[in-house]
């Protein structure tokens, strides 16, 4: 390694004996290879290492790099956590597919009654979770901390709910809900929530999902299987009812409501 930074300039010998070949290095230089070595284990390619250890970095400079790299690592582990969590989520839907399962806590036929929701909305590329997930929890962390602000209390579990964009766009308006009392009607405005009622559905086929819906695929896709198995189809997105929720998103319990009506109207 030393022979190859020599080589390359990188680090010189303070001397190299002309009989034997052997580099000598002064303990100076010490300095100079504990940051050559920093720089290259952050990820620094050799000709960087070279260009800024021309500048004379300080360590101040070394560990602010440092914060930086890590906090780009940190990143990258998190968003390929992420993709590894969807790759296994559609091979869970593969093989629920091939198998024809359905989980099991099976699906219901129920009826969904007209509820005033206090609610925050905004719009996602898709309707896959990769594109909802960093859109709805913002959402709700605002929804949440403005409601308290009004003192407007919860009238029951978050409800999320999904619609098409009016302008047709393939964009997916979200809406982050939580059913209030119709006195919250006066406070949302003025906190800058707002209050709508959303209809009910006479028939739905609801479907529990059990983790975090970045692992939702799964339930969905069996839910639509079950809905054509029946001769039924979806009249437009699931509500996703929050029935157990926690900081691990893994323990948490969802409702998937999907309106329905027969295959003919």
């Amino acid at each position: 390694m030393l022979r190859h930074y020599d080589a390359i300039g990188l680090l010189r010998p303070a001397c190299v004996d002309p009989v034997t070949g052997y580099r000598s290095y002064e303990v100076s230089q010490l300095a100079d290879l504990n940051r050559l070595i920093a720089l290259k284990d952050l990820g620094f390619t050799l000709q960087q290492v070279q260009a800024i250890l021309a500048e004379r970095v300080s360590a101040a400079e070394l560990r602010g790099m440092l914060r930086l790299r890590r906090a780009e690592i940190q990143a990258r582990i998190e968003d390929e956590t992420v993709r590894l969590t969807r790759v296994e989520a559609r091979l869970a839907a593969i093989e629920n597919e091939d198998q024809g399962r359905v989980p099991a806590d099976g699906v219901v036929v129920k009826r969904l009654p007209p509820v005033r929701v206090a609610e925050m909305t905004g719009t996602a590329a898709g309707y896959e979770p990769e594109a909802i997930t960093p859109v709805i929890q913002p959402l709700y962390r605002d929804l949440w901390q403005r409601m308290a602000n009004a003192g407007v209390a919860p009238a029951g579990p978050a409800l999320a709910y999904y619609e098409d964009s009016p302008a047709g766009d393939g964009v997916i308006v979200v809406h982050a809900a939580v059913p209030a009392a119709a006195a919250a009607a006066a406070a949302g405005g003025e906190h800058g929530f707002a209050v709508a009622d959303l209809p009910g559905a006479d028939r739905a086929a609801a479907i529990i999902h059990r983790g975090s819906m970045d692992d939702v695929l799964p339930a969905v896709q069996a839910l639509a299987r079950w809905i054509d198995v029946n001769g039924l189809r979806a009249a437009g997105y699931a509500r996703e009812v929050t029935l157990e929720w926690s900081t691990d998103p893994g323990q948490w319990v969802t409702e998937l409501q999907q309106p329905i009506s027969t295959s003919g109207g």
